[in-house]
């Protein structure tokens, strides 16, 4: 094998193993079957998290929605001095589930997933299903309430349970949006061609 040959390999192979985001965002983001039409890979790991962890598609969706409009690549804006100088982004969140240092490190090492990414759909939703769940036994919300689940996403559960929230009138209302947009989803995929079960 030539060495120009076996060079290129060796990038494809690297290449192969880096970003596994799925891509672009998907279009129409307020239509959650073309959401699953256009990313079905989006479809199995929704359902892989709602089996394993119970927290609903749609409670998923409204999530990742308002944290990274599906974007696997997301990022917080970094901060700047005097409007020019750059100081670091507002915080670690990245990927679809907008999951900080610290908690994505907590998640990896409570559930020996070491190779788990924040811009793979699989691995994100996963890390909701189990963050989700631990404030279901923790703080007592539902999974299928989509509003205080992201409260206690936003703020840690310990922030949730001192109620820093009501001290955030616009975060009540980013919540609210949060509540409401699972149902459209809800409603949405219930109604999808072929029905509920015709995509699941």
């Amino acid at each position: 094998m030539s060495r120009t040959l076996r060079a290129l390999m060796i990038v494809l192979a690297v290449a192969s193993c880096g970003s596994r985001s799925s891509g672009p965002p998907p279009t129409a983001l307020d239509d959650a079957c073309t959401i699953v039409a256009q990313k079905p890979d989006y479809l199995r790991a929704f359902r892989a998290t709602e089996r394993r962890w119970g927290v609903p598609v749609h409670v998923q969706m409204a999530t990742i929605y308002q944290e990274s409009k599906f974007d696997g690549e997301a990022r917080t804006p970094f901060r700047w001095t005097l409007g020019v100088i750059p100081m670091g982004r507002q915080s670690s969140a990245y990927g679809y589930s907008q999951a900080l240092d610290g908690t994505w490190d907590e998640y990896k090492k409570e559930q020996n997933r070491f190779a788990a990414r924040r811009n793979d759909i699989r691995d994100a939703t996963d890390f909701m299903g189990w963050y989700m769940s631990k404030s279901r036994e923790r703080l007592g919300i539902s999974l299928t309430d989509a509003r205080n689940q992201y409260l206690a996403y936003h703020e840690g559960r310990t922030g949730y349970s001192r109620g820093s929230y009501n001290a955030k009138p616009w975060l009540l209302r980013v919540a609210g949006e949060v509540g409401q947009r699972s149902v459209m989803y809800q409603s949405q995929l219930s109604s999808c061609r072929g029905g509920r079960r015709g995509l699941f």
